[in-house]
């Protein structure tokens, strides 16, 4: 192992450290937090042989870019973008090699999503909250990136001389941000049952993220149906993902730093698969919803997972006939 510096040399709008989130810490009132696009910052980590929930870089907007002063394996994951190294074009969710005093810049096509994941061999030096350090601005913990960051990464190159052919053949499960509506799956809640026709009116309606959108959700305009009734909805956990109708006439979906109820209606839950695209949606965007049954999420969020699987044991084997076999490395 050894230490290597990036330089940063641009960051978008919001350019943090980045993980998959903390772990049983909701008992204790603090939100799981983590990437919004947990897919993409999953396969991003495995494209250069890092664990799922390693630290990487996340860039919300904008242009992000970096000078290594050592030869490092990136990956660029997320919203399609435009990647360079030194100004010649570089794929994205495939590993690339940055050589020592080349810059990689990595632009967003914040038409088709929000957020793009970098990940870097090796274990970047940052501070944790609870374990995590994903950001959690509530608390002050922002993870905002500063002039210089370190990590400590054991990629020293390969031996082999031709990079790029055999890792192209990898099974990357690439997230779809098309253009157009987004559709996203949903399996109905409980509330759903005490508001009568709003099951037929989510399903045929478009709904369109706002700028009111933050961490905690995706506020959206379009047509909601209220309870008929006034009785008190006791406030309580929910998970990621859930359809939440508030008092004023929009839907809100409850992203990775929601806490309670707050007494409204949860009509609907999006399905795990459908996360990663409502963790790209920016203002703008045009959602429908469909609704699906438990068994088709559940059998949906299996095959992305056997996907990304599939994806870690080829990852590894195609590290190991180039000569790269620290390709395992635990936080």
């Amino acid at each position: 192992m050894r230490t290597v510096g990036l330089d940063i040399t641009r960051t978008g709008w919001v350019t943090t450290f980045q993980d998959l989130g903390r772990r049983d810490t909701e008992r204790r009132g603090v939100p799981t937090g983590g990437a919004a696009d947990q897919h993409s910052a999953a396969v991003a980590n495995v494209l250069v042989g890092n664990p799922r929930d390693a630290t990487l870089i996340e860039n919300l907007g904008g242009e992000t870019a970096f000078v290594p002063d050592a030869d490092v394996l990136v990956a660029v994951t997320g919203a399609p973008a435009r990647v360079t190294i030194d100004g010649a074009p570089a794929p994205s969710w495939s590993p690339i090699v940055v050589p020592a005093g080349q810059e990689i810049r990595v632009r967003a096509d914040l038409a088709l999503g929000t957020r793009n994941y970098l990940a870097v061999n090796g274990v970047f030096t940052a501070e944790t909250l609870l374990g995590s350090t994903a950001p959690d601005p509530r608390m002050g913990f922002t993870q905002a990136l500063g002039a210089r960051v370190l990590l400590e990464s054991g990629f020293r190159g390969f031996r082999h001389s031709h990079f790029a052919p055999p890792l192209f053949r990898l099974p990357v499960p690439v997230l779809t941000c098309a253009e157009g509506p987004w559709c996203v799956d949903v399996v109905e809640s409980y509330g759903a049952r005490s508001i009568p026709g709003v099951r037929e009116l989510i399903a045929e309606s478009s709904y369109v993220v706002t700028a009111r959108s933050n961490h905690v959700g995706l506020r959206l305009d379009g047509p909601v149906l209220h309870p008929d009734t006034d009785a008190e909805i006791v406030s309580h956990g929910v998970p990621v993902g859930a359809l939440q109708i508030p008092h004023a006439d929009e839907l809100i979906v409850l992203g990775r730093y929601r806490s309670l109820t707050a007494g409204y209606p949860i009509v609907g839950v999006a399905s795990r698969a459908s996360l990663p695209l409502l963790g790209q949606a920016g203002p703008g965007r045009e959602l429908r919803f469909r609704w699906v049954d438990r068994e088709t999420s559940v059998r949906r969020s299996a095959r992305r997972e056997d996907e990304v699987r599939a994806l870690e044991r080829a990852t590894a084997e195609a590290f190991g006939a180039l000569g790269f076999t620290g390709h395992l490395i635990h936080q």
